[in-house]
């Protein structure tokens, strides 16, 4: 990392006078500040600021003008709003909101997730795309950062209803996308059903619908996060001379990445607990074998199906009980559904009934307040900028990779994350060795795009 501490005599903002910074610190406080001014209505994104920037102080002590780069990369390059009309079931005109994100293309052609949900808005989608531009930038792929997704319920709605909300999203999303131009993947609430509805819409209007002779929208395998989540939770343990044999796993959530972690997790002879949706949670004492599994992904494949239906198919089951599933002992946590799951008294709770590590299994399911409880009572804790590039790494590495060169990447991204904490005064810190990785990378190729 070249030096170039000229950079800090020159002022970071010009606004009602020029404003210079003397330290790391207070150089990361000045862009937490000037993001809060822009969009202080933009609580997540400004908490996505807030912990990323924290990590990034000792780089801009070190090179004042990453600083400066810094506070480009806090505004995307594109960011496109549009209205989604469909025909429900009874005929009735309905609307929604889509977008699409296009927040770093320094690396690569832009990629990242499309979230279907009614807790998407323009708030999260800027936050997790400002997330995925490290997330991306760490594995060390040519690739750029983009989010994009719509407010709409999945789960809720018809197959019917949900291929024609599908055609009319793709219909406006196509201007956007493309090969070699920007990948949508499979994220929350946008499965291999709705990913099928979208390429089919796309390739009816566009006549390049491949890449490398591969379609597009195809790449992505469903399992892939889930399995970088376990995979990424063994390299961390290993690391610590433990393994996840007959580790009792907590999991929140029973979407597709939660039970693929599921599997995942058996194969490594770890025991699966619980799952959860709106229902509630279900518990199974003595852990979640191949076949339990088997019927929960059943029911749950079929759309808008509750979780709480499982308890007829079960004899041994718990259905919310205890009232709160953090109150059920376990040694490891993955939050693999909603965002800002883990709280400050979530943490706590966990910390308080023996956990002793959390692994996010979804993205952002960890608050800033719950990161620094995790930290202060000596919890492991994987963050979603690693442990969420699973889906990058099956794409980088394409449909033919075995699991060994899998397994080999997860285990150099772990390393050099782990290695840039050290370096940077944050050992054992993988948040902020991965911030700081993927943001070296970004950021460097930005020093030589100029201002772009």
């Amino acid at each position: 990392m070249q030096l170039s501490k000229s950079w800090r005599n020159k002022p970071l903002f010009r606004r009602q006078g020029d404003v210079r910074f003397r330290t790391g610190l207070e150089a990361a406080n000045l862009l937490v500040e000037e993001a809060r001014r822009r969009d202080d209505h933009e609580t997540q994104f400004i908490d996505s600021v807030e912990s990323t920037m924290q990590c990034l102080s000792p780089i801009f002590e070190r090179n004042p003008r990453y600083a400066f780069v810094a506070k480009q990369l806090m505004e995307p390059e594109r960011f496109v709003q549009f209205r989604v009309p469909w025909l429900d079931d009874t005929g009735v005109i309905r609307m929604n909101r889509g977008y699409r994100i296009q927040f770093s293309s320094s690396l690569g052609p832009y990629e990242g997730a499309l979230h279907f949900g009614s807790h998407v808005n323009s708030a999260t989608v800027k936050s997790l795309g400002f997330d995925q531009v490290f997330s991306n930038g760490v594995t060390g792929y040519p690739l750029g950062a983009a989010v994009g997704g719509s407010d709409i319920n999945p789960f809720d709605k018809s197959e019917a209803e949900m291929q024609r909300f599908c055609q009319s999203f793709m219909t406006e999303l196509v201007k956007y996308i493309g090969p070699d131009v920007d990948l949508p993947t499979m994220g929350m609430g946008v499965g291999e059903k709705e990913m099928g509805y979208l390429f089919g819409q796309y390739k009816r209007i566009n006549v390049k619908s491949s890449s490398g002779g591969s379609p597009f929208l195809s790449f992505t395998d469903p399992t892939a996060p889930g399995v970088g989540v376990v995979h990424f939770a063994n390299e961390m343990l290993q690391d610590k001379g433990d393994s996840l044999e007959g580790k009792r796993c907590l999991i929140i959530g029973a979407g597709k990445v939660a039970r693929s972690v599921a599997r995942k997790l058996i194969e490594f002879g770890a025991i699966p607990l619980t799952f959860s949706d709106s229902s509630g949670h279900v518990y199974e004492p003595d852990g979640i074998d191949d076949g339990k599994l088997n019927t929960i992904s059943k029911i749950k494949d079929e759309r808008g199906a509750l979780l709480g239906r499982y308890i007829i198919a079960s004899t041994t089951a718990q259905f919310n009980d205890p009232e709160s599933i953090l109150d059920i002992p376990c040694d490891l946590c993955f939050p693999c559904a909603a965002m800002n799951d883990i709280t400050e008294e979530a943490a706590n709770q966990l910390a308080d009934n023996g956990c002793t590590g959390v692994i996010e299994g979804g993205y952002s399911t960890v608050t800033l307040g719950g990161r620094k409880i995790l930290k202060k009572r000596g919890l492991l804790y994987g963050p979603h900028t690693l442990t969420m590039s699973g889906a990058s790494i099956y794409n980088a590495l394409g449909a033919g990779a075995t699991e060994k060169q899998f397994i080999e990447e997860v285990a150099r991204i772990h390393r050099e994350a782990k290695t840039t904490a050290q370096e940077f005064n944050a050992r054992g810190d993988l948040f902020a060795g991965a911030n700081i990785q993927g943001f070296l990378r970004v950021a460097n190729c930005m020093l030589n795009h100029g201002a772009v």
